[in-house]
Formats: C-alpha cells, sequence, structure tokens
C-alpha cells in the first residue's frame, strides 16, 4: 500500500511543478506582452524567466531555505548524538547521508529539504534535542528521511522559491501601476490594463500559493508518517514524539513561505481537526492513523 501511495506521490510532484511552471510562464508572459507590445518578446521572456526561477529553485533552494530560517551545520563534535542517530537510520532507510543542520531555538519542530536523496539536507532546532529522547528523536528523524525518500523535499523546495519569484513580480506590477510613465493616452490605457493584470496576480498569487501548499502538504505527512514507522519498527517513538510537539512547543519565528516544510506548523495553533485550508494534518489524527498501524 505504501509503495503504491509514494508512485501516485511523485505522479503528482510532476504534476503540481508543471502547474506552477505554467502559471509563472503566463504571468511573466502578460506583463512582458504589455511592457513589450510583442507576443514573441513577451513569451521568451515569460519562458526565460520560467527556467531560470526553475533552475535557481532545482539547485540553491536548499541553501535559500537554510539561510531564510538561519540554521546552521550540525557538526558531529558538538551533537555526537544528533548525528550517530541520523546515520543508522539512514542505513535502516537504505538511504545516503544528508547534510545536517540546527536551527537555535527552544521551540520543537524539524524540517528536510534538498533536491534528491543524493543532495538532501535534514534540519532539527535546538529545542527538539533537549526535550525529546533518543526513540522520539529517531522517530523525528526517520519522519525527514521518508520525505527524503519520498521525493516530497523535491516539490516543496521548488515551490517555495518559485512561489518567491510570483511574489516578485507582483511588486513590480505595484511599483509599475504606481511610478510607471503615463506620458501619453496609450500610455494611460496600457497602464490601466497593467494595474488590473497586477491586481488580479497580486490576488491569484497568494491563493496559488495556498493551493499548491494544501495540494504538497497533508497526504505527505500521513505517508511520512507512516514510512518512518516503517524505519524505525516504533510507532510509540514518533507518536510520543507528536505529543510533546504538540503540547509543549513554543512559538517560532520563522519564515512563512517555508512553514509547509516542518513536521508540525510552525505558526500557527494547534487544533482538533483538519481544515480543508490547514497545510498540516492535526496532531491528534496523526496520532490516531500511527496507533492503527499494525
Amino acid at each position: 500500500m505504501i509503495i503504491k501511495d509514494v508512485r501516485k506521490n511523485k505522479i503528482k510532484t510532476v504534476f503540481i511543478i508543471t502547474c506552477c511552471f505554467i502559471f509563472l510562464t503566463l504571468l511573466v508572459y502578460f506583463v512582458s506582452l504589455f511592457l513589450f507590445d510583442s507576443v514573441y518578446i513577451a513569451a521568451a521572456v515569460g519562458l526565460g524567466v520560467a527556467f531560470i526561477s526553475a533552475f535557481t529553485s532545482y539547485y540553491n533552494s536548499d541553501k535559500m531555505i537554510l539561510s531564510v530560517n538561519k540554521a546552521r551545520p550540525a557538526t558531529r563534535e558538538e551533537f555526537l548524538q544528533l548525528n550517530v542517530s541520523l546515520e543508522a537510520l539512514c542505513i535502516s532507510a537504505g538511504l545516503p547521508l544528508p547534510k545536517i543542520y540546527v536551527m537555535e531555538t527552544p521551540a520543537l519542530n524539524a524540517f528536510a529539504t534538498g533536491r534528491n536523496p543524493n543532495h538532501a539536507v535534514v534540519c532539527v532546532t535546538t529545542g527538539l534535542l533537549e526535550k525529546l529522547d533518543k526513540y522520539e528523536l529517531e522517530g523525528v528523524l526517520a519522519h525527514e528521511l521518508s520525505h527524503i525518500k519520498n521525493y516530497d523535499i523535491l516539490v516543496s523546495t521548488i515551490a517555495i522559491v518559485m512561489i518567491g519569484f510570483v511574489s516578485i513580480i507582483g511588486d513590480m506590477f505595484t511599483y509599475h501601476m504606481w511610478y510607471g510613465d503615463s506620458s501619453s493616452d496609450n500610455d494611460n490605457k496600457a497602464s490601466i490594463i497593467l494595474m488590473v493584470i497586477g491586481l488580479v496576480f497580486i490576488i491569484l498569487s497568494p491563493i496559488f500559493a495556498t493551493l499548491l501548499q494544501l495540494a504538497i502538504s497533508r497526504n505527505r505527512e500521513y505517508l511520512a508518517d507512516a514510512n518512518a514507522v516503517e524505519i524505525t519498527r516504533n510507532k510509540n517513538g514518533l507518536i510520543s514524539a507528536l505529543n510533546k510537539l504538540e503540547n509543549e512547543n513554543t512559538p517560532m519565528q520563522v519564515n512563512s513561505a517555508t512553514e509547509s516544510l516542518f513536521i508540525i506548523n510552525p505558526l500557527k495553533k494547534k487544533k482538533a481537526k483538519d481544515s480543508i485550508w490547514s497545510t498540516h494534518p492535526s496532531t491528534a489524527n496523526r496520532i490516531e492513523r500511527l496507533q492503527n498501524i499494525q
């Protein structure tokens, strides 16, 4: 069953990335069409920006995400238990050892990023290391390794960076709308059209980002939980860890664009049940599913 879910997961990943690429291409195309008044130039600019954003996302998204969340390398000398636990779990999961990072915060959380198992990163908070025991930590680390194994990290990190490009273009719309040259009637008409298009995309961009996060996160968290139990052979460790993350967590300062990466939502209050607008499933539902695993 899990193998079938992973296969579906990879198909959805391709679909989501393709939709993101097309959306960004069309956005830049329409902007360029009214700026340059040429279909060919607009198409070239649209495709060029989309390819550049995709290339940047694929090769540098992990560095960007670690930077905005102020993560630093977790050396073996300073974090021996973390390194040893992750090495053992990678052997069990049949994965290469990812880079290991930490965030200096008392909050309990973790995330994985990167483009594939050979270029992956696992990041945990110092609060997580202080408050979880060995088996709870292994449960969280196995969950993040499952995201790597299932290629969740690829779609998540690429989507975050490409959504950032959409936001930048929205800001450019706003700037042109208020400060663009309006010296003639034709320019005024063009400015009005740009204003309308800019407002439409400024409105649609956060909606698109939210829908993308919803498509990425919830089912993938359930699947990663189940895979983590397969790796550790101990569902109680992850169940206990999720309970602590839910009940002992403190507010966490992170970049809002990266919230969907974390094992639990670092920005929002806990909730008793899932919502269609939630980037993460409720912890209660996740624990219930884990308890039903035989």
